[in-house]
């Protein structure tokens, strides 16, 4: 079970503040009232993930409206796994996650991708770069 990172959590929350930006500078809209109390959670409690089946309603409906702005796939259409490689070349995900991308749900999927970003050892982070952001 994959759970959602902080910075994910983050991220919707400079996306919902963009969005829907504060009227008066201290109003948040409901998104972000709701992603900013899971956020003030996970900094109290130092956790660096929060568990995406025990989020609250309004919180995990306003993080997977930011989740379907982000492109699903790390695939740059150069598959090293199809020629045998354990790790694509290309995005850096592993065999299986090629194989199952299609069956993850968006918190395992935005775990694959914190990890290859992380790591930013796969073409699509240096020598093909530009076609990874043509593909967003």
């Amino acid at each position: 079970m994959a759970g959602i990172h902080i910075t994910d959590i983050e991220a919707a929350i400079n996306f919902w503040r963009a969005r829907s930006p504060s009227p008066d500078g201290i109003t948040l809209s409901p998104e972000v009232r709701a992603l900013a109390e899971v956020y003030a959670l996970l900094v109290f409690y130092r956790e660096q993930e929060a568990d995406e089946f025990s989020m609250p309603e309004k919180a995990a409906k306003a993080w997977l409206a930011w989740y379907h702005t982000t492109p699903d796939t790390p695939c740059i259409a150069i598959c090293s796994t199809s020629q045998g490689d354990a790790e694509c070349k290309g995005c850096g995900r592993s065999f299986d996650e090629v194989q199952y991308w299609t069956e993850l749900g968006p918190a395992e999927k935005r775990a694959v991708w914190r990890r290859i970003t992380l790591d930013a050892g796969a073409w699509r982070f240096n020598r093909y770069a530009e076609r990874a952001a043509e593909n967003r």
